[in-house]
This record gives structure tokens, sequence and C-alpha cells, in this order.
């Protein structure tokens, strides 16, 4: 008789949006938010019996309960408030791992009264992955869709060539990526002080980003390794940050046809196929934990 293996289930990509009201100023959280539950759950599968089952609709109704009872602080906050309830409330569950996707809003400035506009924001999406097990934590957070361009400052030459290569060495080229990452923190259990989340989020992004702006580039994994080596040296709370960065090519536009020079000034933006960077910068004395396949394209 075949052997079931790893299960889990739950409700996925419940979207909710909490609004706090703080008189005539509002304040906009929005998220979209996943539930995996996974324990003794071997019966349902071999014979259907539910004995075991919380609904997966139980688990929506939970997530839109807890944006009101325990509003939505920070999406580590509110998927660790989820997890703990799954786990603790219902004895076949032995752990439960939460994802949240936050989608930024700023305010609209206006001369009428009130707070209350909003525009989306366009750049990148911020992650949550909160996994508990009754004992013990691991919080993974991160971003994606965060496209950054250095127009200068980079370069590529000196690479392996064989009789298919074309590609001409650059020294001066654009180097654009659409960053997606990943950082896990070493708060592991609830005797540890827990990390401020928001700060966390705001100064990790920061690094990175600078990171990006200040390094003079001869790869895009150069780049990389200083995004992470930066977040790692900077934020004591992480232990862990993987990338993986699609290299969004530009190429020079030949216009000499047309009796034109080009000095790096017109580019052709392609973007497929593109080259794919990815790897992990990690704590010295610290092992690596985060899939290789959770932040890849």
């Amino acid at each position: 008789m075949p052997i079931l293996g790893q299960n889990q289930y739950g409700k996925a990509e419940n979207r909710v949006v909490k609004i706090t009201r703080d008189g005539a100023t509002h304040h906009i959280r929005d998220l979209s938010v996943s539930v995996s539950l996974s324990g003794d759950m071997d019966e349902v599968h071999y014979s259907g019996s539910n004995a075991s089952v919380l609904p997966t609709d139980t688990t929506k109704n939970t997530v839109y309960a807890f944006a009101k009872e325990h509003g939505i602080a920070s999406p580590e906050q509110f998927g660790i408030h989820l997890a703990r309830h799954f786990v603790t409330s219902q004895e076949p569950i032995r752990r439960a791992r939460i994802r949240v996707e936050e989608y930024a809003w700023e305010r609209i400035e206006h001369a009428g009264k009130g707070a209350h506009s909003f525009v989306r924001k366009g750049q990148e999406t911020r992650l949550a992955q909160i996994t508990y097990d009754g004992t013990s934590w691991e919080v993974v957070s991160g971003l994606k869709d965060l496209v950054v361009m250095n127009s200068t400052d980079s370069e590529f030459w000196g690479y392996v060539k064989d009789k298919y290569t074309t590609l001409p060495e650059a020294y001066d080229r654009i180097l654009a990526t659409e960053v997606s990452g990943r950082w896990r923190f070493n708060w592991t259990d609830d005797e540890q002080r827990m990390p401020d989340w928001e700060e966390s989020y705001e100064q990790t992004r920061k690094h990175l980003l600078q990171a990006f702006a200040e390094t003079y580039s001869l790869s895009l994994q150069q780049s990389l390794y200083q995004m992470g080596s930066r977040v790692i040296d900077h934020r004591d709370e992480i232990d862990e940050i993987r990338f993986s960065l699609p290299n969004k090519h530009h190429f020079l536009v030949d216009l000499e046809p047309f009796g034109l020079k080009n000095d790096n000034e017109v580019y052709y933006a392609a973007d497929r196929p593109y080259g794919l960077i990815e790897a992990t910068v990690v704590r010295d004395g610290c092992d690596p934990r985060i899939p290789v396949d959770l932040s890849n394209l």
C-alpha cells in the first residue's frame, strides 16, 4: 500500500484590508494572507474522515476576525498571532505556516478635510513567512518587484569566451534588476526579545538599496554579495539573506545606419531572456536555511 508523504492544507490568498481610523486621519494595511496547516491528517487522506480537519473556510474567517481583534501592526506580527492560534487551539495541528504579502499605499495630500485618500505605491511588495510548531518560530521576511538601476559605474568583461560567445565586453553599462529577497531572523522562541518588525524592514530595505547604489559593479554577482553583506553587517537580528536578481538587460541601439553616434545614450530594454543571479549570504557561524527555491523566478 502506498504511504502518504508530506501534506498540508489551508486557505490561500485571503485578501484583507484593515482601516484604522484616528479621527479624520486614516491608516491602511492591505494584505494577502495564505494559511497552511499540517499535523495529524493521515486519516482524511486514507478514508476521507474529516474529524481532524479545520475547514479552510474557518481559517479564512479567522484572518478577518484577527484583523479586527488584534489589528495589523506588521505582516510579521499578524502572522505570529495567526500561527500561534492555529497550533495552540487545534490539537491535530502540529505546524502552521503563514505567508503574507503587503501592498503599500501612500497618502494623497490635498486641501480637503481629513487624511483618508491614498494612491497605491508602484514599488515593491513586502513579504513575510511565519512558521510555528508549538515550540519554536521561524520568521522569514522579504520583498519582491523592487526595480533598481545604476545608469553607470557598472562593467562586465574578462569572462570566459568560446565559439558561441558574441557578447561584447562592456566598460560602462546600465545595471538594472528586479530585486526578490528573503531574510531570516534569529528570533526563534518567545523567551527572546522580539524584533521591531517595522523598523527592521525599513532599515534592511535601506541598506540593500544603498549597497546597490554605492557598489562599483564588475558583475551583478558582486552587487548581490555587497547587498547581502551590508544587511548582515548592520542588522544583528538577521542571520541569512537570499536574493534572486534577474539582469534586466539594456543593449545599446545601433544608430550608425542613421548617421548618428550612440554615446551610451539610447538603449533597448529587453524583458527576456535574462540572466538570473541567485545566492545566499549568511552570517559567519550560522547555517543557511532559506530554501533555494523560495525566492527564485
